[in-house]
């Protein structure tokens, strides 16, 4: 039975949970960014484009690359009071948003894998995915107790 009580511990949750992905993901970009992930990724795309010309993904100057991340945990954050109310938006928009970020972990760590090396980002990824995993276990019982 959920009761008032509950439902406002899981609200509160919730709000940390938002607040601590964001938080892991600006590590995540910082991680990135000190390790040298956008040329391995300009690389990766520029041979993917080769292979594969019908793909057309992206290449980023370091510059538009962090301004663009950048930009996008600032709105993560500034979506953290709808976070701590577990407004309906927030809680619709954890789910996407957690699992593109566990996506994001995984890929790092499953390439880190499969080039028996230390790839660029995968120092904070398994940070990424447990503050990811957390957000959407916070968003499930949210919703849940709805």
């Amino acid at each position: 039975m959920i009761t008032i009580g509950s439902l406002a511990a899981d609200t509160h949750r919730f709000g940390v949970a938002w607040l601590l992905l964001c938080v892991a993901l600006g590590l995540h970009v910082l991680d990135e960014a000190l390790t040298g992930f956008l040329p391995v990724y300009n690389a990766t795309v520029r041979a993917i484009r080769e292979r594969f010309r019908f793909v057309r993904l992206p290449i980023f100057s370091f510059r538009v690359w962090l301004a663009g991340l950048c930009i996008a945990i600032l709105a993560a954050f500034s979506l953290s009071p709808l976070a701590f109310r577990a407004s309906g938006f927030a809680v619709g928009v954890a789910y996407p948003f957690g699992v593109l970020m566990i996506g994001n972990a995984l890929g790092h760590i499953g390439a880190s894998v499969y080039r028996k090396r230390m790839m660029p980002g995968v120092y904070s990824s398994p940070l990424l995915l447990l503050a990811s995993v957390y957000l959407l276990i916070c968003a499930e019982r949210i919703r849940n107790a709805a």
